[in-house]
């Protein structure tokens, strides 16, 4: 990702969906105006989805997505299909493709049926228009375009700008509870799992919203916290740690100054905090063989002391002296069955946009399985989740 390129989990996801051969890669490239999904006459040729980043006015930056046909065929055409269902838990804006030749057939009615089920705002996108006789008239949710020759696409973009507007009203990370010139102090510890040569997008995300709220942010690795705290002319608002130090630092941090976590903000960030902290008390409730699903939203090489795989089972054993069972899921990857699971425990979901991190909460709570996150969870194990979360007073009430 650039400097200054928006991360995908900020993006407007619009994905492109319908049966092989209507014409979605076309119109895919149609609207990214470049040749980026292979296009043939050959059914099936889209096997995965495919992403691209853009601008689109007035939506402001987006991610377009093509999908498979929803239609495929044979064990490896389920495989695409469930791909497609997928990029469903992620989509803001649908776009229905058909063959302005045919009629809507069962598959097409299914997909609006599961958008109308998702909430999700969708346009029937009537393609091929070139090889009909008479132009056909258009409603507010429906248009006829030519992806080969470019006729319509420019009013599809329109339609798709108007259909829903950008989230200014979206929670600040950290920001709403900073005044001007306040102090935010920042650990970041630098070990084998961070990234060489910049910092995690959770940490940037949370330094800019610092910076936005017209406030200073201290950054430190946690081995200088405590002699940085002693310097400072003046006591900060909020320290925000990584949770891997989460214990360190609170014994280092005075009960008067705010004590979070990236995690934990990134969870309020997202809509889910308020799931995720009556969800992390499940832990003592564990039994000797029962199983929890730790899941990340991003694909990273795991070290040796990877949090998700290494740590957190580590301390989760620690903390119920029970023989629990782990398994692992990462990137776009979310079991569609949690019968077996007795707590999911997920990453901050920095790299998931809202739609997929509420997806799986909600997911989560209709499998009725308890729910939370890293930061939640090891605060809670640690005795310091009533602190970690004192300064989202509607929060604090769920716990004291």
């Amino acid at each position: 990702m650039g400097l200054n390129e928006t991360p995908a989990a900020n993006r407007i996801h619009i994905a492109i969906f319908g049966k092989r051969n209507v014409g979605k890669s076309s119109l895919f490239n149609a609207i990214t105006n470049q040749d980026l999904a292979v296009v043939s006459e050959k059914k099936g040729t889209t096997t995965d989805p495919v992403y691209k980043s853009m601008e689109l006015l007035p939506l402001g930056p987006i991610m377009i997505i093509d999908t498979p046909g929803i239609d495929d065929e044979g064990k490896l055409g389920a495989l695409r299909i469930k791909k497609a269902q997928q990029v469903l838990n992620k989509t803001d804006i649908a776009l229905l493709v058909m063959d302005s030749r045919e009629e809507k057939s069962a598959e097409d009615e299914e997909l609006v049926q599961l958008f109308q089920e998702k909430d999700i705002p969708y346009i029937l996108v009537y393609n091929k228009v070139d090889f009909i006789k008479s132009q056909k008239s258009t409603d507010d949710q429906s248009i006829f375009v030519s992806a080969k020759t470019g006729d319509q696409i420019e009013q599809l973009k329109e339609k798709i700008g108007k259909l829903i507007t950008s989230d200014t009203s979206k929670s600040q990370i950290v920001g709403d509870i900073l005044k001007p010139c306040d102090f935010a102090v920042l650990i970041v510890p630098i070990d084998k799992a961070a990234p060489k040569g910049r910092l995690i997008l959770p940490q940037q995300q949370t330094i800019r919203d610092i910076l936005e709220a017209q406030a200073v942010s201290i950054v430190v690795k946690e081995s200088e916290f405590s002699e940085t705290l002693k310097k400072m002319g003046s006591k900060p608002q909020i320290v925000i740690t990584d949770s891997q130090v989460f214990s360190k630092v609170n014994a280092e941090t005075p009960e008067d100054i705010y004590l979070t976590s990236f995690s934990i903000l990134m969870a309020r960030y997202k809509g889910v905090l308020k799931t995720a902290v009556k969800g992390a008390r499940t832990i003592d409730l564990l039994n000797d063989g029962d199983k929890i699903l730790i899941s990340e939203g991003c694909t990273h090489h795991r070290q040796c002391e990877d949090i998700g795989t290494v740590k957190l089972p580590q301390w989760i054993r620690n903390y119920t002296k029970k023989n629990i069972d782990f398994e692992f899921t990462s990137g776009t990857e979310f079991p569609d069955d949690l019968s077996s699971y007795q707590l999911v425990v997920h990453c901050g979901g920095c790299m998931l946009n809202d739609r997929e991190m509420k997806y799986r909460q909600k997911f989560s709570a209709d499998s009725r399985i308890p729910f939370t996150n890293y930061g939640i969870l090891i605060a809670y194990m640690q005795g310091i989740l009533q602190r970690s979360v004192s300064m989202f007073p509607e929060i604090l009430a769920e716990i004291v």
